[in-house]
């Protein structure tokens, strides 16, 4: 009930809807079936708001765990207070439980310990209790020459071991220092010595420092890589005036230990204890601490825009049941074709080799202009690999001299198609054929329907992300994996065409009983009504509960077997046919007539208002496909690779990533160009993805070309700053003066001059 309660409070939800979710996820139902078909249940909650509570449990629940692990390990050791129980039970954070459970924690044998051991800790209370105790007179007591302490220094360095030891242990101190840190402290990042040309692409970082609360996820990310591979050196400052916030810093320990003044005996000596504490214990502790939360914050942060990028990529707008040909771009070794049915299937595959060094471009047109007219071709889809443009050149000249075929040409991304071509899934699906081929097929279905081809690709390998290889791993697989399972439920799955690979993400099924589907149909033929669906092996009455809503049987027996209308909801339409006198056929698709209609007529004890809702949208445009139109971007002529660009040129493009700052789009020159989250729009942009996402085609202008690192600045600004684009530098001439202006504000002044002149002229 504490957790229970906690994520009503956090969601701002009641409790009761929080049970029932928690309940139904326990019971095994997936966040796709309970926000689609369970609304009475969780009084309307959506799939986000089901997405934040399934991980506040998954936490809430872990953080729980460890505080009855940390409760009986430190009661075991009989240290269990009322006062520290308390605090144990009242820790919202792991953070703040493992500092609690810090003194109490089994560690390595310290100085401390051995301290102790030597019988030195009540010298260090005597030292605390009492001011005015000189440390040196009253350390003459505790010498021992059994115990290795020769000498009153060894025995005040041994007092001075343990007071340090409990105030780096104190879990108020830990606390308010490292949020004093993390809001004051500087991460400072230099290349490592004699490494700079190794370490050229961290080039921006060699000395380069920014306040660690306000780094962007994709700088701290880099920071990381570069100190990971040994070419940068990262370092923590307390603050802009290091010296004064270490002295800063120390003084607060000193006064929590009530050392206010050093003008009696024992003062002075705490005063040292604690500056040797904090410089030793606490800042260390802190160091890592903050450098970790930096970490674990930038990978959640570089984990959501790859889950976000990810969903665009996978509802982008799919070209349909046409017949495709998907070119594999090659030049020594060739173009793999290979041509697919309306349905995916592999009718033909062919090598040409129309670059050098065979130069067979004529013979290469004859050869894609015979499968095309064969197979009545409506659709080529080009990789966008090495090679790409030479291909599309390649279908152009096909195109003007065949005008009779008519086919589009599309360039599409390749990324993760070798990685599938050379998988087990492929090998199974294709065992007779070349990777390469493979590749190719890979190619032409993704054009025909990206979201059911690229779930067969690990997320990692389709290259939507940033530093995806650098974060948390196990927190990227469960993330993606939640996405594809939202993309795939959202857009519903046609059980008689789907492979496996897609089966296997809808609610509810498991990856043996997706194969079991796909042996059953193959035995038996297409399925012609959802209830066939219980006589496939191992496929029982939960997980057809949790799938039969997204499946689609198109052209069955009953219509809304092709409809997201859930067959345990089908006497809810049946009560609606009876009552007016329609057939299923006459009713589905006509709007005016379903909008007249009163939902809360056809309510019962099983089924609300929501429900009878959501049947009665769904009959208005049933199996509805969420994604967008299917468009295509099409690459200027004569731009196929960085040389070709020029400075102000306007093109056309397709965006491959979008990350926190800005969107990388391909303009058809092998190297995608950045246009900065400055130059995404003529109004403040706060969220890229606000503007932008993977797959849209947008018009850019280039701003800047940098040949030597291969670097593309790009605009979609509708009124780009003629002042901001930058054009080859020129030789400052002998004796001219340099402009001492910083370059963010004479680009403000510029552009403001700029936009007021503009707005003149038009008065």
């Amino acid at each position: 009930m504490d957790v229970i309660q906690r994520i009503a409070n956090e969601l701002t939800i009641n409790i009761k809807q929080v049970t029932a979710a928690v309940t139904l996820l326990d019971e095994g139902a997936t966040v796709p079936f309970i926000s689609r078909y369970r609304k009475e249940a969780t009084g309307g909650l959506d799939d986000q708001q089901l997405r934040i509570l399934d991980e506040r449990l998954i936490y809430l629940r872990e953080l729980n765990s460890r505080r009855a692990s940390i409760l009986e390990s430190i009661s075991s050791q009989g240290k269990l207070t009322a006062e520290l129980e308390k605090a144990i039970k009242q820790a919202d954070t792991k953070t703040l439980l493992e500092d609690l459970y810090l003194p109490y924690k089994p560690k390595r044998r310290t100085k401390a310990q051995i301290a102790r051991e030597a019988g030195l800790e009540p010298l260090a209370d005597a030292i605390l209790e009492d001011r005015n105790i000189v440390p040196e007179h009253i350390a003459c007591d505790y010498t021992n020459t059994d115990k290795d302490i020769h000498d009153i220094a060894t025995a005040l360095d041994g007092a001075k071991q343990i007071i340090m030891e409990r105030i780096s242990e104190d879990a108020v101190l830990l606390t308010e220092l490292r949020e004093r840190i993390w809001n004051n402290g500087i991460i400072h990042a230099v290349v490592v010595k004699d490494k700079e040309a190794e370490a050229a692409k961290f080039k921006d970082y060699f000395d380069y420092q920014e306040a660690i609360n306000k780094i962007p996820s994709h700088r701290a990310l880099a920071l990381f890589r570069g100190r990971n591979e040994d070419l940068l050196s990262l370092s923590l400052k307390p603050g802009i005036d290091d010296k004064e916030q270490h002295q800063i810093c120390a003084q607060l320990v000193a006064r929590h230990i009530k050392v206010t003044d050093t003008s009696r005996p024992a003062d002075a000596w705490l005063a040292e204890t604690a500056r040797l504490a904090w410089k030793i214990k606490l800042f260390t502790r802190i160091d890592l601490d903050l450098k970790l939360r930096l970490r674990e914050a930038s990978e959640l942060e570089a984990i959501k825009v790859f889950a976000c990028n990810l969903r665009d990529l996978l509802l982008a707008a799919p070209a349909g049941p046409k017949s495709t040909m998907g070119l594999d771009p090659g030049i020594r070794t060739g173009v793999k074709v290979a041509v697919v049915d309306a349905t995916g299937k592999m009718l033909a595959f062919d090598t040409i080799y129309p670059h050098a060094p065979k130069n067979q471009w004529d013979a290469s047109i004859n050869t894609l202009a015979k499968l095309i007219k064969q197979h009545h071709v409506d659709l080529v889809s080009i990789g966008n690999g090495t090679g790409s443009r030479e291909t599309d050149q390649l279908v152009a000249d096909l195109m003007k001299q065949h005008k009779s075929l008519k086919f589009n040409k599309i360039i599409v991304s390749e990324a993760g198609a070798s990685v599938y071509s050379a998988s087990e899934l492929a090998a199974n699906e294709f065992p007779d054929l070349d990777v390469t081929i493979r590749g190719a097929i890979s190619i032409a279905r993704r054009l025909q329907d990206p979201l059911a081809e690229l779930v067969k690709i690990e997320p990692k390998s389709i290259g939507v992300g940033q530093y995806q290889h650098d974060v948390n791993q196990v927190q990227l697989a469960r993330s993606l994996d939640t996405v594809i399972e939202d993309c795939v439920n959202a857009v519903g799955v046609d059980v008689n065409t789907a492979s496996a690979s897609l089966l296997k993400q809808v609610s509810g099924l498991s990856a043996s009983v997706s194969e079991n589907i796909v042996a059953f149909r193959n035995e038996n033929g297409p399925f012609s009504n959802r209830n066939q669906l219980k006589k496939v092996p191992r496929l029982g009455a939960k997980a057809y509960e949790q799938a039969a809503g997204f499946l689609r049987i198109m052209s069955g027996e009953n219509p809304l077997d092709a409809s997201a209308v859930h067959p345990e909801t089908y006497p809810v339409v049946n009560a609606i046919l009876d009552d007016t006198g329609k057939s299923i056929s006459e009713l589905i698709g006509q709007s005016h007539f379903l909008r007249g209609l009163h939902a809360a007529n056809y309510t019962n004890d099983n089924f609300g208002l929501p429900t009878v809702t959501d049947i009665l949208q769904e009959l208005e445009k049933p199996g509805r496909d969420p994604r967008p139109e299917f468009k295509s971007a099409q690459f200027k002529e004569g731009i196929e690779k960085i040389t070709d660009l020029q400075i102000g040129m306007m093109l056309e493009g397709v965006v491959t990533n979008v990350a926190n700052f800005g969107a990388f789009v391909d303009i058809g020159v092998h190297q995608d160009g950045l246009v900065h989250i400055s130059h995404l729009a003529d109004v403040f942009v706060k969220d890229p993805r606000d503007v932008v996402k993977t797959g849209e085609m947008v018009k850019v202008k280039v701003l800047e070309i940098d040949l030597a690192r291969k670097r593309i600045a790009l605009s979609m600004k509708r009124n780009t700053d003629e002042s901001l684009i930058k054009p080859k530098p020129k030789k400052q001439k002998a004796g001219q003066q340099k402009n001492h202006q910083h370059p963010g504000q004479q680009t403000t002044i510029q552009g403001t001059m700029a936009n007021a002149f503009a707005k003149a002229l038009k008065k």
